[in-house]
C-alpha cells in the first residue's frame, strides 16, 4: 500500500542532521527510507510547498528541492479538493477542527486509498471520524 508522508517525516529526513535526531526520531527516519526503498512513499505538492517554507539557506533550500523531485506526485483534481472542503465541515461538525492542508492530506489519501505517515497528532484526531489509514513505523 502506498504511504502519503507528512511534512514532520519528510523535515525529519531532509532537514534535520542524523545526529540530532533522537531514537525515536531515527524509527520514523528509517522507516521513511524504508518506504523509499519499497517505492511505497508518496508526496503532494502542498507537502512540498510546506516542507521547502522557511528554509532560510539557499544551498539548504536547493539540495530539499533536488532531492524531493525524485518524487512523482498525483495530480490533484477538483474532487481532491471538494472532499478535503467537505471533510472539514464534516470534522468541524463534531468539533474536530483542523488546517485546509491537512485535510487536503486526508481526502488526497482516503481517494486513492493509501495511508498517510506523519507524527501530527491531528491526524489521529481526524481518523477517529473518517475512514483514515494512518501508517505506524515499527
Amino acid at each position: 500500500m502506498m504511504v502519503l508522508v507528512d511534512t514532520p517525516i519528510w523535515s525529519l529526513a531532509l532537514r534535520r542532521s542524523v545526529s540530532a535526531l533522537n531514537p525515536r526520531e531515527q524509527i520514523l527516519t528509517a522507516a521513511l527510507r524504508e518506504l523509499i526503498r519499497d517505492r511505497r512513499a508518496r508526496i503532494i505538492g502542498p507537502v512540498r510547498q510546506e516542507l521547502l517554507s522557511g528554509i532560510r539557506l539557499e544551498t539548504m533550500f536547493q539540495q530539499v528541492c533536488e532531492q524531493l523531485r525524485a518524487f512523482d506526485e498525483p495530480i490533484l483534481e477538483a474532487a481532491d479538493y471538494e472532499d478535503a472542503a467537505h471533510t472539514h465541515n464534516y470534522c468541524r461538525t463534531r468539533g474536530i477542527a483542523g488546517s485546509p492542508t491537512d485535510f487536503l492530506i486526508c481526502a488526497a489519501a482516503i481517494r486513492r486509498d493509501w495511508q498517510i505517515f506523519s507524527t501530527d497528532h491531528d491526524f489521529t484526531r481526524y481518523a477517529s471520524v473518517i475512514p483514515l489509514r494512518l501508517y505506524q513505523a515499527s
